[in-house]
């Protein structure tokens, strides 16, 4: 399978080979699985008025008026063809307060890192401050599309518009390499497959598939 690079990738690689080499998976495992055993990760990059509307449990640092986020990390989740490893926790690392800096760079919440770190950080291959410095660099490695920079005023778009505004913002990605998440007719998150060793997109069939396909998607105002 041929995969193309973004150019702001390249300096991922010396970091990721802390991973394990990947083990073929065709099964849809959701519990426990072995560090470094998957075949791509996902970045996920939630749509924070969304959560700040709904969330029972929200974070008030998150959702502070004024704060204006828009797209926020959720998380870089590693995945199988099938299904995906969680709560590797036999083989957890302390998160030591370096690794927390780096996760604060880039996490809306400290919480969220540890929880992040706990779910799928764990099933990485990686140390704490690996794991968060790779969703960093992932993150920083994507372009949002200029109608999703803060914007002023509430819209709607069609699943098909959004995912197209991130391809054509971020050079080798093709719609058949991300997924958009609805809650109801909001906007809930867009989800980016990356290869394993974050060097360059990757198709992803089974996370294509649980894409929103709604024509009628609300994106709130960053407020």
């Amino acid at each position: 399978m041929t995969t193309r690079r973004p150019s702001r990738l390249g300096a991922l690689a010396g970091l990721l080979l802390l991973a394990s080499p990947a083990m073929a998976q065709d099964e849809g495992g959701f519990g426990r699985g072995a560090p470094g055993v998957f075949d791509f990760y996902v970045l996920a990059l939630s749509w924070s008025p969304t959560y700040c509307e709904t969330a029972s449990r929200r974070d008030d640092r998150q959702c502070a008026p004024g704060r204006g986020l828009g797209f926020v990390l959720h998380g870089l989740w590693p995945q199988y063809a099938r299904g995906f490893p969680s709560n590797c926790s036999a083989f957890e690392r302390p998160i030591t307060r370096q690794a927390m800096e780096v996760a604060g760079q880039v996490y809306p919440a400290e919480g969220l890192a540890r929880y992040e770190w706990r779910k799928h950080g764990t099933c990485s291959g990686l140390d704490p401050a690996a794991y968060f410095s790779a969703a960093r660099n992932a993150r920083a490695a994507i372009a949002i599309p200029d109608a999703f920079k803060k914007p002023t005023t509430d819209a709607r778009f069609a699943a098909t518009d959004i995912v197209r505004q991130f391809v054509a913002a971020n050079e080798g990605l093709r719609a058949d390499m991300m997924a958009v998440a609805c809650t109801g007719n909001a906007l809930q998150e867009v989800r980016i497959c990356f290869t394993k060793d974050l060097r360059g997109f990757t198709p992803c069939p089974e996370v294509v598939r649980r894409s929103c396909r709604s024509q009628d998607i609300t994106v709130d105002a960053a407020r």
